[in-house]
C-alpha cells in the first residue's frame, strides 16, 4: 500500500492552483467592462455564448482569426514592459477580422508560462482587456497554463483568438470588382507592430545598445520605442467596409508589404505603389541603416509605415481619405492597382 504521509503536491510539482484561482479574480473586472451587445453568460463557464440577432446580424457569417506577439514577447520580458503586448495581441487577430470585411465580437486569450506570477499575467490581461475596448469586443474567456520545465523562467507565450461577424454581401475582398486604377490608401502604423522582432532584436545586438539607451529614432528609451503597441484599426474602418466602400483590404503583418497585399488582390492585378508617396518612419529608417537591410528585405519584413491598406474605387477614394481623417487616422493614397 503506498505511503501517503509524504505524498506529493501540484504545488511540489511546480504548479500554483490558488495563483491561478487569484489570477481569475484580479481579471474578472477587467473582462466585465469589455461587454458589448450579443455576449450571453459571463466568464468562468466552460464556454462563451453570443447571440448574433441581439447584435444586429440577420445574415451573418461567423469569420475566426488567431495569431500571436512572435518575438516582440522577449523586449517585454527583458524591459519588463508587460502592460501593452496584451494589445499587440488583440490588434493581430482584429485587424484580420477586417479584411474579411467582418466585425470583431468576441476574443479569448491563451497565456503560457513556467510558473505564474499573478501580477505580470494580469498586466498582460490588461492590456488585452484595452485591446478589446479598442476594438469594441468582448474578453469572453481564456486559458492559463502552468508548465514547469517548458519555459525558462521570466518566460511566457501569448496566443489570441477572435471571433467576428459579417453579412453575407459584406464579405471582402470584393475581387470581381476591382478595376486598374483602384486606389491604394494606406493607414499609417505604429512602428515595426507585431512583426519582424527577430531582426529587429538581432539589429539592436549589432548596434550595442541596452533596451534602456536613449533612442535613436524617437523619444524615451530604445526598449519603450520598440514596444510601441500596434494599432487597432477597427473603429476608423469597419464603418466604411459596412457601407460598402471598401473593395479590399490588406494587414500588412509578417510578409510586408511584398507579402501581404496580393491577398486581397483579383488576379491579373497588382499593387503599384508610390514609394516616395510617405516618408519612412524614423524607426525603420534606423533598422535599415543599422542592420544594412537593402529595400526588397525591408519592404519584405516590415510594414514600413503603413499598418492596414485599402483598396478603393477611384470615385470613393476622396471620401474615404477624408473619413478616415476625421477618424483620427494618419492616412494617404500611397499607389494603385495595376494590370500585371
Amino acid at each position: 500500500m503506498t505511503d501517503r504521509r509524504n505524498g506529493l503536491t501540484y504545488a511540489q510539482a511546480g504548479v500554483d492552483i490558488d495563483a491561478g484561482a487569484a489570477l481569475v479574480e484580479a481579471i474578472k473586472p477587467l473582462a466585465k467592462a469589455t461587454n458589448r451587445p450579443g455576449v450571453a453568460g459571463g466568464l468562468g463557464g466552460f464556454g462563451a455564448l453570443f447571440d448574433l440577432k441581439a447584435a444586429g446580424y440577420d445574415d451573418p457569417l461567423l469569420v475566426s482569426t488567431t495569431d500571436g506577439v512572435g518575438t516582440k514577447l522577449k523586449i517585454a520580458i527583458d524591459t519588463g514592459l508587460h502592460g501593452q503586448v496584451g494589445i499587440d495581441l488583440v490588434a493581430m487577430c482584429v485587424n484580420d477580422l477586417l479584411a474579411q470585411g467582418a466585425e470583431p465580437l468576441l476574443f479569448l486569450d491563451y497565456y503560457a508560462t513556467g510558473k505564474l506570477d499573478v501580477a505580470t499575467a494580469t498586466s498582460v490581461v490588461a492590456g488585452i482587456a484595452e485591446g478589446c475596448k479598442l476594438a469594441g469586443c468582448a474578453l469572453v474567456g481564456g486559458e492559463t497554463a502552468e508548465m514547469p520545465g517548458m519555459y525558462s523562467e521570466g518566460d511566457y507565450d501569448l496566443a489570441g483568438f477572435t471571433v467576428g461577424a459579417v453579412n453575407r454581401d459584406g464579405v471582402l475582398p470584393r475581387l470581381d470588382e476591382q478595376r486598374a486604377g483602384d486606389v491604394l490608401i494606406g493607414l499609417g502604423s505604429s512602428g515595426p507592430h507585431s512583426n519582424g522582432y527577430s531582426l529587429v532584436r538581432k539589429v539592436v545586438e549589432r548596434s550595442g545598445l541596452a533596451w534602456d539607451a536613449k533612442s535613436p529614432f524617437g523619444e524615451g528609451a530604445l526598449g519603450e520605442a520598440l514596444m510601441a503597441p500596434t494599432r487597432i484599426y477597427v473603429k476608423s474602418v469597419h464603418p466604411l467596409l459596412k457601407a460598402g466602400r471598401v473593395k479590399g483590404v490588406a494587414h500588412i503583418t509578417g510578409g510586408g508589404l511584398i507579402e501581404n497585399p496580393p491577398r486581397a488582390i483579383a488576379e491579373g492585378l497588382i499593387a503599384r505603389f508610390d514609394w516616395n508617396a510617405w516618408p519612412l518612419p524614423p524607426v525603420f529608417d534606423w533598422l535599415q541603416r543599422e542592420g544594412g537591410i537593402d529595400d526588397h528585405e525591408l519592404r519584405r519584413t516590415f510594414n514600413c509605415g503603413i499598418g492596414l491598406l485599402l483598396i478603393v474605387g477611384k470615385d470613393q477614394a476622396p471620401d474615404v481619405l477624408m473619413a478616415l481623417l476625421d477618424a483620427g487616422e494618419d492616412a494617404f493614397v500611397c499607389g494603385e492597382l495595376a494590370k500585371g
